[in-house]
């Protein structure tokens, strides 16, 4: 993981996970570069850490999709919630790296 600051994310997206770096500047200038206020950057790291985190393993990338494809389409509400929960458990803990990891 880089440094936990915005142009160190930044160029770890560009380097090793390119796909993801659209979305990344599209959601810094919606949230971040025209409201001359640094109070949502931290949220916007929070987003883009885990994102990036999640990103570095494929096998962990794509369990967190198929949970949230079978919560869209479930038709049982507890299994739903049941769904949706684990995947912001495994958000969450992507999100707990640390830079160097």
């Amino acid at each position: 993981m880089p440094e936990r600051i915005p142009k160190a994310l930044r160029a770890a997206l560009a380097r090793h996970r390119p796909k993801l770096l659209p979305d990344f500047d599209r959601n810094w200038r919606e949230k971040i570069a025209d409201t001359f206020d640094l109070a949502p950057v931290p949220a916007f790291m929070a987003r883009w850490w885990a994102e990036f985190a999640l990103a570095r393993d494929p096998q962990l990338e794509t369990k967190l999709h198929r949970l949230e494809d079978e919560a869209s389409q479930a038709t049982d509400n507890a299994l739903a919630k049941g769904l949706v929960e684990e995947a912001g458990r495994l958000r969450r803990e992507a999100g707990k790296e640390e830079p160097g990891q």
